[in-house]
């Protein structure tokens, strides 16, 4: 059966509301053929979103219905492998204990883009050959950086990395680090030195059909490209997630993306040493 994804604008829903809404989901299952895989709830944003393995949407709408009346605002067939990439998990995580509250994600995520500057002309300077060493330099660079500040990669891009971050200052500190290591590898190879325009934005990412967009994608992408080499930018609610961290953000002012009506405030990282 297609797996689908919900979303639930829930103004005033609590975690303990949300779980108790999903077990009755759970005690109605069977009846409509239906398994609900797993659940995320962002309390600060009244927003839960289901994960449900089902023959149609309104099979879904059914048993949402009659177990507690809380219908989706919205639902979108979704690929699990890039649901897992983006949040985590796509099974229930496992209960913290009878005593404790079941640890609950929220899809709320830093988003990042990298884009290797010049990587169209590397082929051209320096040969099929050596451009690709060149390429795998940079995926090396960014995946360690990933791994050691759990970043999800989502996609290469050919010349860059498509990310997602729980944590949204692990997404800056990772950026960082990636900044980082491409000057650390400068330094001992001038002759193959590389750099890289990294853009951040945060928000909830949705999936449809295999492919990731919304909001907070786009504008991580239109960042990074108007980012110069060596550069990160983020925006404004990057920066507002990471108040009362000693973060190294300097106000770079507005500027409008290509497809964004109104001006977006943007902050630069800096990331020297």
């Amino acid at each position: 059966m297609p797996i689908y994804m919900d979303r639930h604008y829930m103004q005033g829903a609590t975690q303990r509301g949300i779980a108790d809404a999903h077990e009755k989901d759970l005690a109605l299952q069977d009846k409509y053929d239906v398994q609900f895989l797993t659940y995320w709830f962002d309390e600060a944003r009244s927003t839960g979103f289901c994960l449900v393995d089902a023959p149609t949407k309104d099979a879904i709408l059914q048993v949402h219905g009659e177990a507690h009346g809380g219908i989706p605002n919205e639902i979108i067939q979704v690929d699990p492998t890039v649901v897992e990439a983006f949040l985590g998990r796509v099974q229930d995580p496992a209960p913290a204990g009878t005593s404790q509250e079941v640890p609950i994600d929220s899809a709320f995520r830093a988003i990042m883009f990298t884009d290797l500057k010049d990587s169209t002309m590397m082929t051209t300077m320096y040969g099929d050959a050596q451009a690709l060493h060149l390429l795998h330099i940079h995926n090396a660079l960014t995946r360690n950086a990933l791994r050691d500040y759990g970043g999800d990669e989502v996609k290469h891009t050919g010349d860059g990395i498509m990310a997602s971050f729980a944590s949204i200052p692990d997404a800056v500190e990772c950026a960082i680090a990636i900044q980082r290591a491409f000057a650390d590898h400068n330094r001992k190879d001038p002759d193959e030195a590389l750099y890289l325009r990294i853009g951040l934005s945060a928000g909830e990412p949705i999936e449809e059909h295999g492919d990731l967009f919304g909001t907070a994608v786009q504008l991580a992408a239109r960042l990074c490209a108007y980012a110069e080499p060596d550069q990160i930018l983020v925006a404004q609610v990057v920066h507002d997630e990471c108040h009362g961290t000693s973060m190294p953000f300097l106000a770079l002012g507005e500027i409008t993306p290509k497809g964004f009506a109104e001006p977006i405030r943007v902050y630069v990282v800096e990331w020297g040493e």
